[in-house]
């Protein structure tokens, strides 16, 4: 606990309903009752299957001191109650009051696929200027101190606002963090002090959450609109069919737009030329022209680079300096990571891909590094947007040489159905539901220059198989299989 602090500095400028609540002190927030204890401020959130405000008799009884609730919410009790349009909204602004300390520099990056790249891509060019930086999102938190678990790719705001004051206190002055659509539509950074915002891509994902296409573009552009304070810097990639709605909502809060990608006006990739290992970028930014020999294979990768590169020079840094730590980068744990290079002169990539657009740019990625057959290994998660499975089935089919579907976190589905429904989309592939043993079949069948994309799960160490999660990585399944085989990275 880092301390206290009256309720009346907690809530802002606005009006307390009970005069004397004001001078309440307050030592902790929460919207777990079960994690109440005295003194602290329980916030009683609606839920989609369970209203918050059925907890405040436990809440009460275990100390709490005050209450945030719904506008509408009828509550009888003897602390201040505080009452709130938007009780998610102002429990993320409670406690960045709260906690108080952030980095001097935030930016925060959304989209549907590249977030977890861009932020670690971000980490690594400020920590290469010579910053203190740290990153937090799906894998965690990095900083010079290691790495730490979070659970969410954006926790909820407590957690949030906890650790940037932790991270703050070990000296980090530079964070490059993920902002989820779940995050941003749950109002969890908005307690945030964003310097910059980035924009990757936007494709069909998270059906299962939100109800329409269109509300999950909103969540999106929340952070430019809402969340980062009039005046930022928006860094959008240009290339993204959605760019024009970015860039709107961008100026209209008054932010510096800094457009990157082969439409980019402020840093515009020009050409890259791919080879084995990597790529070359012909970049043009303010006139100047630079080579960027960029270790990553994928033109998504580059475009990942290049929105971190417009991220790190729209914060101040140095734009000849913020090219050339591009070409040392090191790509985010299970996104488009070599796990293998076997004898014969076969590769095998490890990525996150888990929908329609994230498989295909993969797989259109990897051709032009691909001198034999391309395959892929992937399967489809339960109790997630089941439209998605024969779309996945039909990517797969049109853009690679020899697909093998098998299990992804089936969770409380028949996952032999999960499977049929993905095969609809590629009637020809090889079925395997054990996902071991489907990623061995499929490195045995590689020849000579042939590359396996095993996506789905990336940098994940868990199978979810009904209530239980069972430890399995795509890495360690890699290894396994090219010990056997004989070789291999």
């Amino acid at each position: 606990m880092l301390g206290e602090m009256q309720l009346a500095a907690l809530i802002g400028t606005d009006a307390l309903p009970l005069p004397e609540g004001g001078a309440t002190e307050i030592v902790g927030l929460t919207a777990d009752s079960r994690a109440v204890k005295p003194g602290y401020l329980f916030a009683a959130l609606p839920g989609t299957k369970l209203d918050g405000t059925a907890f405040i008799p436990q809440a009460l009884q275990q100390g709490a001191a005050a209450l945030l609730v719904p506008l509408d919410a009828r509550v009888d009790a003897r602390v201040p109650v505080i009452a709130d349009r938007n009780p998610r909204r102002k429990l993320a602004q409670m406690a960045a009051r709260f906690f108080g300390a952030q980095p001097k520099v935030i930016a925060a990056v959304t989209g549907t696929n590249g977030k977890t790249s861009v932020a670690t891509f971000l980490r690594q060019i400020w920590a290469a200027l010579g910053e203190e930086a740290a990153s937090l999102g799906t894998l965690g938190i990095t900083s010079a101190k290691g790495d730490r678990p979070l659970g969410h790719t954006t926790p909820d705001p407590i957690v949030l606002q906890a650790a940037l004051a932790e991270l703050e206190k070990e000296g980090v002055t530079h964070l490059a963090m993920e902002a989820s659509s779940h995050g941003l539509a749950q109002y969890r950074l908005d307690g945030a002090k964003l310097t910059a915002a980035g924009f990757t891509n936007i494709t069909r994902d998270h059906m299962d959450y939100h109800t329409s296409f269109d509300d999950y573009l909103y969540a999106k552009l929340r952070l430019f609109g809402e969340v980062m304070g009039p005046g930022g810097i928006a860094v959008i990639n240009a290339d993204s069919p959605q760019f024009a709605e970015f860039e709107a909502v961008s100026w209209a809060r008054g932010h510096r737009v800094i457009s990157v990608g082969r439409k980019g006006r402020s840093i515009c990739l020009v050409a890259a030329r791919p080879h084995a290992r990597g790529q070359v970028l012909d970049i043009v930014h303010e006139g100047h022209n630079y080579e960027v020999k960029l270790p990553l294979v994928g033109g998504f990768q580059a475009s990942n680079a290049l929105v971190a590169a417009g991220l790190a020079i729209g914060c101040g840094g140095d734009a000849k300096k913020v090219f050339a730590a591009l070409e040392k980068l090191s790509g985010a744990s299970g996104r488009m990571e070599e796990a293998a290079h076997l004898p014969n002169g076969s590769s095998v990539y490890i990525d996150y891909a888990h929908t329609p657009d994230a498989l295909q740019n993969v797989l259109e990625a990897m051709r032009p590094h691909t001198r034999g057959k391309l395959s892929v290994v992937f399967g489809c998660g339960g109790d997630r947007d089941p439209g998605k499975r024969a779309m996945m089935g039909e990517v797969a089919a049109k853009l690679a040489d020899a697909v093998f579907v098998t299990d992804d976190n089936p969770r409380s589905e028949e996952p032999a159905a999960i499977r049929a429904a993905i095969l609809k989309g590629c009637p020809d592939a090889t079925e395997i539901g054990d996902r071991a043993e489907a990623i061995e079949a499929a490195m045995r069948a590689l020849g000579a220059g042939d590359v396996l994309i095993v996506a789905g799960k990336g940098h994940e160490a868990g199978q979810t198989v009904g209530d239980r999660t069972i430890p399995f990585a795509d890495q360690a399944a890699v290894t396994a299989a090219a010990k056997k085989i004989g070789g291999g990275i």
